[in-house]
């Protein structure tokens, strides 16, 4: 396998086509007084595309971020970029952790965690908790490959992903996911179970509802699937057409950068605890900077073919591996919150966090409660 050094480099015409297109908006009109009741305000969009025209810095974001250490390898044809942080503290306990982020964002998600992973001495914690992390980007988004030909599920990046891991030394390691990086952590347990200590999830997987008789759910699962289901009815068509005309859309987001970010930030806010003011969560520069790279990678397409994937291939009706220990962390304002008695009828359920605090995005939003679940579940719940 070819592992090689990652410098991010956009070119600086890029840059500069970028904040044109974004000048040369053609804006839609739109009801008065309505919010973000018929998707992404538009005052709030004119104002972060002003911002993201004339004031914000990519090339500061980009040495920023080029202050991790950033790779790619070449997997079974496929180039996956990641980012591989080792523990800074010499540590009797040092577990290596895969990291794998959702949708729309990507390995950013992680960025504020990583430290407390990798340094917890820094942040007052026992310095013998100290991971080494590694934080792939999933095919099809970010500096990954874009895919080029059908198959590419979660299944298919968990196979790509236990290639990487030995590859970097990491004989056995822990594994942590939310939304997509969720699923592929879960398929991770098919394909390398004698690889894993442990997974870590911040949801558990909806996929193993269809194996219940409806007639054996407890009143706290029928709230589940009720829930569940008003989700999708109110905020689930995203998925449905990334599910079955990615391409389509696919168009419009790589054509246009206000589109690509109206779409983008109406999730953000939508699914995080920011009580709608998605900035109390994201700073401008870290939404555009989520944005940009998909704009400046062209991914929004590939991203989106991963639902369409996933809704065509079979992965989904795996059966679950109980020998793995699992976690879960829960943040309230997640996107729909199984209750424990549901992820225990199928896993080995060791730790089973409600946090306080936090939505979808709770490396990023909670990286400290997250950290430390993480801490707890790998160090002693494991014990």
């Amino acid at each position: 396998m070819d592992i090689e050094e990652f410098r991010i480099a956009i070119p600086n015409q890029e840059v500069d086509d970028l904040r044109s297109r974004v000048k040369n908006t053609r804006w839609p009109d739109a009801v008065g007084g309505a919010g973000w009741d018929y998707g992404t305000n538009q005052e709030y969009l004119q104002k972060l595309c002003s911002y993201w025209a004339t004031e914000f810095d990519w090339k500061r974001q980009e040495q920023r971020l080029n202050g991790f250490r950033h790779y790619t390898a070449n997997i079974d044809g496929t180039r996956i970029h990641f980012v591989h942080e080792k523990s800074r503290t010499p540590s009797k306990h040092r577990m290596p952790l895969l990291l794998t982020h959702g949708y729309p964002d990507c390995f950013l998600r992680f960025e504020r965690i990583i430290p407390m992973l990798t340094d917890p001495a820094r942040f007052g914690r026992d310095p013998d908790d100290a991971f080494d992390v590694v934080v792939p980007s999933l095919p099809g988004f970010g500096f990954s490959d874009r895919p080029a030909q059908k198959g590419m599920t979660p299944l298919k990046a968990a196979e790509l992903f236990a290639k990487l891991m030995p590859a970097l030394g990491y004989e056995r390691y822990g594994a942590h996911g939310g939304d997509w990086g969720g699923a592929v952590t879960d398929a991770l347990v098919q394909v390398a179970p004698d690889a894993l200590i442990g997974t870590h999830h911040t949801e558990v997987s909806w996929k193993h509802i269809f194996s219940i008789d409806p007639k054996a759910l407890t009143t706290a699962e029928q709230r589940y699937i009720k829930a569940g289901k008003r989700w999708r009815d109110t905020e689930g068509a995203y998925a449905m057409i990334q599910g079955t005309r990615p391409q389509t859309l696919a168009y419009a987001m790589t054509d246009s950068p206000t589109g690509l970010a109206a779409w983008i930030v109406e999730k953000l806010r939508a699914w995080s605890d920011c009580g709608g003011d998605v900035e109390k969560r994201f700073t401008k520069d870290e939404l555009l900077t989520n944005i940009s790279i998909y704009w400046f990678t062209r991914t929004a397409g590939s991203a989106f073919r991963l639902y369409y994937e996933t809704m065509h291939g079979s992965w989904a009706h795996t059966t679950p591996e109980r020998r793995i220990p699992r976690a879960f962390a829960m943040f309230p304002k997640d996107l729909v919150n199984a209750p424990r008695e549901f992820a225990e009828r199928f896993f080995d359920v060791r730790r089973f966090t409600e946090m306080p605090r936090g939505g979808h995005f709770a490396a990023h939003e909670e990286p400290a409660l997250l950290a430390e679940d993480l801490r707890a579940f790998f160090f002693r719940d494991l014990d």
